[in-house]
């Protein structure tokens, strides 16, 4: 299973966690259907990967949905499937699934623990695979390709995040947007499916998913494991689909019956790649050519499991144990059943969340079906006078800036607003990802009498992505604690927030602080000595790219689904009008949001319009937008950011934003 974002920490000696472990938050379940929870894995927008223990001590990996998803029926239709077809797929280099309950309260499923780091995570600390790893590698994960699809199913998210480096050989996880060959997929309407820069020419264009968008996202993974680089390059995502679309792939540096290899999978035209059983059958001879294999008279011929495990090098990997947490001592509040969520909004840095309710006494029933008991919540004792973290001392820092001494002193969260503050900045933090860099969001704490929220996180992986992702780091608590404080909690006092950098290999310094209430565009304070406010908004590249990252905002992703909805009809109904041969569908019109234009994003890549329609198309899907703002801003007042629109023509050659402007009132929107 995947943990997204997977996050490390260096480990003690005689720490009990593997590496890929961190503690359980407050509030994380002491025990999932049948398993007992040791920690986590990770946490990402769609639910929180738990470290856990199976009755014979069986160590697994359980996912479980946030209350946000798991309230929305088009949610749970696609966790369904998912476990559908988690449980149709198996074969070598598959992490098989266990378990699942897709109808409980909060929907999980649980698969074995694979230990090791992703691809992506081993080529930042060691590089490129080479030798009979590399054709290991390609060998396994072709093969593993050829069960999906011989069980009828499309990956359809195929990248380096998604395969573990096992010690036995490479491991595909994570079938969240896998398909099934008899089209019985649940998607959103106007979103794009996949990670941008893994997706197939095909579907960048118009859509299409099928086996031979496997295949090409296979050949772009095995080009990266072999040189570390981005087959496309890196950049806008536009930019890169362009490439994707136009260009050749970046092979230099691969040996020359691999490359062959690739050049295949990684051909333009889907009918040109072969399947995957055929590129696992030449990868497999090319590994042979590597690895001697001595067989005996009369025994069966080496398995394509054992032939990738022969020819498998990897570094080792501590991975001690996993025991339960000591039991904890002090005042306690012991609950023993689920308490009902409650909502925290549409979180603009990152989507809704529902946080548990804290219990003092006797706690309601559970949902039924629901089997998950969360962890002891501390009751709130009176703030202390002298608040301090653990192992903090000195006097108490009320003046001056932020520093590591004011972080020791401040405290871990207090009573239901703080902890809703700290569960909502954990996530949100824990969304962020760029290529080449890892985001650990660790510790949420409070000093009351300085006013000031602290977070603290490590950053690990390409030193040029570092500062960049600060400051989205910044942006994000910024948005979160204007949302969470001022709308949910205005009791809180609190108005600042301190990032303090805790990244291995490096001193652990205080990296930025800000008034968030202040801040109303709540840019980063190097933004802020950098960066002017510009008097007038205009769409740009980033906008654009930022758009067509897919939400995971509910409330973005009703707007997004209604607005497109509309403009797909509107846009049928002109046909005559437009000249457009053939019915338009979510494929060829998209709706997106950029957070930091304030922006609402409108292409289309249906190429087939002249100029003139084009801009007649234009000025309609610009009124939509337009008046989808002005509607949701109505019903939503300053919580809702977004206020200006952009309406775009994407196609092989050309990218050009065709109208654009601001959404005042209904009646200002073009007609």
């Amino acid at each position: 299973m995947r943990a997204s974002p997977a996050s490390r920490r260096s480990v003690p000696a005689g720490d009990p966690l593997s590496v890929r472990v961190r503690p359980a938050q407050p509030g994380d379940p002491v025990r999932i259907g049948p398993y007992r929870i040791v920690g986590r894995l990770g946490s990402g927008g769609m639910g929180t990967v738990h470290a856990a223990l199976d009755p014979t001590g069986l160590r697994v990996a359980v996912k479980l949905i946030h209350p946000a998803q798991a309230a929305d029926p088009e949610f749970r239709a696609r966790f369904r499937r998912e476990v559908e077809l988690s449980r149709r797929v198996t074969g070598p280099s598959l992490v098989p699934l266990l378990s699942a309950d897709p109808e409980a309260a909060l929907p999980w499923l649980a698969t074995s623990y694979v230990p090791g780091p992703t691809l992506n995570e081993h080529v930042a600390a060691h590089g490129p695979l080479t030798g009979g790893s590399l054709y290991a590698f390609a060998t396994g994960t072709a093969t593993a390709l050829a069960a999906i699809h011989a069980a009828n199913v499309i990956h359809r998210d195929l990248k380096p995040q998604n395969v573990i480096l096992a010690p036995a050989g490479p491991m595909i996880l994570d079938f969240g947007i896998a398909r099934a060959l008899d089209g019985t997929s649940v998607t959103r309407t106007g979103s794009m499916t996949g990670t941008p820069g893994w997706i197939s020419p095909e579907h960048y264009r118009n859509g299409t998913t099928a086996a031979a968008g496997d295949i090409f996202t296979w050949g772009a993974l095995i080009a990266y494991a072999a040189t570390g680089r981005l087959p496309f390059g890196s950049g806008a995502p536009d930019v890169v689909a362009f490439r994707i679309m136009s260009e050749p792939a970046d092979l230099e540096g691969i040996p020359e019956g691999l490359r062959r290899v690739l050049e295949k999978a990684l051909a333009k035209g889907a009918d040109e790649r072969g399947t995957a059983d055929a590129a696992a059958e030449k990868c497999a001879k090319l590994l042979a050519a590597q690895t001697t294999q001595v067989v005996d008279a009369g025994l069966e011929p080496t398995r394509v499991g054992n032939l990738v495990a022969t020819g498998w090098q990897m570094p080792p990997i501590p991975d001690p144990s996993w025991h339960l947490p000591p039991a904890h001592t002090g005042k306690r509040t012991v609950a023993t059943v689920l308490v009902a969520a409650a909502v925290v909004g549409a979180l603009t840095g990152g989507g809704l969340v529902f946080l548990p309710k804290e219990t003092t006494g006797d706690a309601p029933a559970a949902a039924p079906g629901t089997n998950i008991v969360p962890t002891p919540a501390h009751t709130s004792p009176q703030p202390s006078a002298t608040p301090a973290r653990a192992g903090g001392s000195g006097a108490l820092v009320i003046g001056g800036s932020p520093s590591l001494a004011t972080w020791h002193q401040a405290r871990p969260a207090q009573g239901q607003g703080e902890h809703d503050v700290a569960r909502a900045v954990l996530h949100d933090t824990g969304t962020i990802w760029h290529e080449g860099i890892e985001v650990a969001p660790k510790t949420v704490t409070f000093h009351e009498p300085r006013k000031e929220v602290y977070l603290s996180y490590s950053l690990t992986g390409v030193e040029a992505v570092r500062l960049y992702t600060e400051t989205e780091i910044a942006s994000s608590i910024c948005l979160t604690l204007r949302d969470v404080v001022r709308r949910l909690h205005p009791d809180l006092p609190y108005r600042k927030y301190v990032l303090v950098n805790e990244s291995p290999g490096s001193t652990t310094r205080v990296a930025w602080d800000d008034d968030f209430m202040a801040n109303s565009r709540c840019r980063s304070a190097a933004d802020q000595e950098t960066t002017s406010v510009p008097d007038t908004w205009q769409p740009n590249d980033d906008g654009q790219a930022a758009a067509m990252v897919p939400s995971t905002d509910l409330t973005e992703i009703r707007v997004a689904d209604q607005a497109a909805r509309k403009i797909i009809a509107r846009s049928n109904s002109m046909q005559q009008t437009l000249g457009t041969v053939r019915t338009l569908s979510g494929r060829d019109i998209s709706v997106g949001f950029d957070p930091a234009g304030s922006a609402t994003y409108v292409w289309s890549n249906y190429n087939m319009w002249s100029r003139d329609e084009v801009d007649v198309w234009a000025a309609m899907a610009a009124g939509e937008a337009c008046r989808a703002l002005v509607r949701q801003r109505k019903d939503s007042g300053t919580a809702w950011p977004y206020v200006h629109y952009a309406v775009a023509e994407i196609a092989a050659s050309r990218y050009q934003v065709v109208r654009s402007g601001t959404a005042t009132t209904a009646s200002e929107c073009p007609a």
